[in-house]
């Protein structure tokens, strides 16, 4: 009778202790981004058993880095040609293109290196990303330029409300100098926010076959869940609060404004570009909220969920953790989506993106069109005009 109680006392001790460690696991939010609990995820586990969570974030991630990086560096053209960068929304813009493009390459990129390309059991894909250094490097990157992303947004929401609503103040705030003060603000915070995160990281060797892994010191894991969890209520649930709440009291201006200038209405060139601005800030806001909200709420309750995870309860583990990778892939079209909706919403910048493309086009045709110098029946033209 000993020999068996001590038999089965040890079985549950162990069997409690692997359900403590996979909780352990699943709330110190894994490996790479530190930013979901889906990072303890590795597709090589189960490479039979494929889920639509799995083959979305594979398939879909891809197009979304090449979207992503294609429209954000002509947005960038555009915004830095000679009419645009005169103007002081086209700095946030400007800026919100470049962060987009650093959190593709540091953040989307490398998610997907790291979990979307199947690799065999007890290997990483690129071994290169899971070294001390440059594991801390990528963590800062990522976290920075997503902070930046997310507030940038929230930044130029802000500028919009002071233009519309408060017109008086519009020539001290809505200006090229305050636009570029606030934005320089932001990257600094950015940068001052994500610095924790490379402190709270190191490459670790897990599993039988020592696999390293770029992801939490062991000593501060209750710290980074706890970092962590700000980290996403800051760049999902308290812009949303501030595009929302200035959202609404634009589009409540327009109108009221609207209605008391429909008979006598004074159209100029200045306020059509505010106007196309404002619609453009309304539509980016939009879709930041719709791709991050559900990625966020899914987020906290499976935190929730790990949090006080039972032992009956462990099956529904891998329907959260495919509702939350599928959700995930929507999040990464935040950081691809803005060129379709400047080039919807925005006339003026359609027009700016026509000149870009079609003076480069007439500079390259005059460049051919000049005649060789040694060329037979012409006559020699200089290079300079």
């Amino acid at each position: 009778m000993d020999v068996g109680e001590t038999y089965i006392r040890d079985f549950l001790n162990d069997f409690i202790k692997d359900i403590k460690m996979n909780q352990s696991q699943y709330l110190s939010c894994g490996n790479g981004s530190n930013l979901t609990c889906d990072d303890q995820w590795n597709p090589n586990h189960s490479s039979g058993q494929r889920s639509i969570g799995l083959d979305v974030f594979t398939y879909v991630t891809p197009v979304i880095f090449a979207v992503g990086i294609t429209g954000n560096t002509i947005s960038l053209l555009v915004f830095l040609t000679k009419n645009m960068r005169k103007l002081s929304a086209s700095v946030y813009l400007a800026a919100l293109s470049t962060a987009d493009l650093m959190a593709l390459i540091f953040y989307v990129l490398v998610e997907w290196i790291r979990k979307g390309i199947p690799v065999g059991s007890g290997q990483v894909t690129a071994p290169f990303l899971e070294s001390n250094g440059v594991c801390q490097i990528i963590l800062f990157m990522s976290y920075s330029f997503r902070f930046l992303s997310a507030w940038l947004v929230a930044c130029f929401t802000l500028e919009r409300y002071i233009g519309v609503c408060h017109p008086l103040k519009r020539k001290d705030v809505c200006n090229l100098r305050s636009s570029k003060r606030i934005v320089f603000l932001a990257v600094i915070v950015s940068f001052v926010i994500a610095s924790f995160r490379p402190w709270l990281s190191e490459v670790l060797y897990v599993g039988p076959n020592n696999v390293p892994s770029c992801t939490r010191r062991p000593e501060h894991t209750n710290l980074s869940f706890i970092y962590d969890c700000i980290f996403v209520v800051c760049i999902t649930f308290l812009p949303f609060l501030v595009i929302t709440i200035l959202n609404t009291l634009i589009i409540r201006k327009l109108i009221i404004r609207n209605k008391r200038h429909r008979q006598v209405r004074i159209t100029t060139k200045e306020s059509i570009i505010r106007l196309e601005f404002t619609i453009i800030l309304i539509t980016i806001s939009f879709c930041f909220i719709a791709f991050n909200t559900p990625y966020a709420i899914i987020w906290f309750k499976h935190s929730l969920q790990m949090s006080s995870i039972r032992m009956e309860d462990s099956v529904f583990v891998p329907t959260n953790q495919n509702l939350l990778i599928f959700t995930k892939t929507i999040f990464f079209m935040n950081y691809c989506i803005n060129f379709f909706l400047y080039s919807i919403t925005g006339a003026y910048f359609r027009e700016e993106l026509k000149m870009l493309f079609t003076y480069r086009s007439k500079v390259y045709q005059s460049f051919h069109k000049c005649p060789l110098p040694n060329s037979p029946g012409t006559t020699p033209q200089s290079w300079v005009a």
